[in-house]
């Protein structure tokens, strides 16, 4: 009758180090999924279908929360009616031990909620996208005040020919000195030379 601990976060930059603390120590063992969405079913996670192939009858699965287990209503309640008939506990931290009947109820009803947060989540980006480009559109700078849609640029096109040219410096050189990869000189270069720009 083991403990088992399970934790996931949607990106690598999040830890499962709050989850830990938060639930304690004593599992006997513990599976994780890190960078990984809630979307994507448990059984295609790598670290939840080890669990799924470690667990035994008797043993018990811990979570932190229901969203842990998933973000898909539908993935989540099957996912826990698949544990409970094989004889493993789920508990959820907070919530106790899930039982069939009311704490399938209650697990489908925090997974239905779940599953909306993470709709709203993609409407409200997918908003946030659509006023950036109108705005840009019409003010040539986003909602925030940025002047392009993607990460900024370290340095323009013709400015890195200019300085290559100028200095008569390598693409290697070029790139170390404006902090970008040598496939972007030459990118910039490619593109430049077109307008006299790179002459090598």
């Amino acid at each position: 009758m083991a403990k088992l601990a399970y934790y996931r976060v949607s990106t690598q930059d999040q830890s499962i180090e709050a989850q830990r603390q938060a639930m304690g120590w004593g599992f006997d063992r513990e599976f994780k999924d890190e960078g990984v969405s809630g979307a994507t079913p448990a059984a295609k996670r790598e670290g939840f279908a080890k669990l799924l192939e470690f667990a035994r009858e008797g043993d018990s699965v811990h979570v932190y929360a229901v969203d842990r287990l998933g973000r898909d209503a539908l993935d989540v309640q099957a996912t826990v009616r698949a544990l409970i008939r094989r004889g493993i506990d789920v508990e959820i931290h907070g919530l106790g031990r899930i039982s069939h009947g009311v704490g399938e109820l209650i697990v489908a009803v925090l997974a239905q909620v779940a599953d909306m947060e993470r709709k709203r989540i993609a409407e409200r980006t997918a908003a946030g996208r659509d006023a950036a480009r109108e705005s840009l559109a019409k003010t040539g700078k986003t909602h925030k005040g940025k002047t392009s849609m993607g990460r900024p640029s370290k340095a323009d096109a013709q400015s890195v020919a200019q300085w290559r040219e100028a200095n008569k410096a390598s693409i290697t050189k070029t790139a170390e000195h404006w902090g970008i990869s040598p496939m972007t000189v030459s990118r910039y270069c490619a593109a430049m030379k077109e307008v006299r720009m790179c002459s090598w």
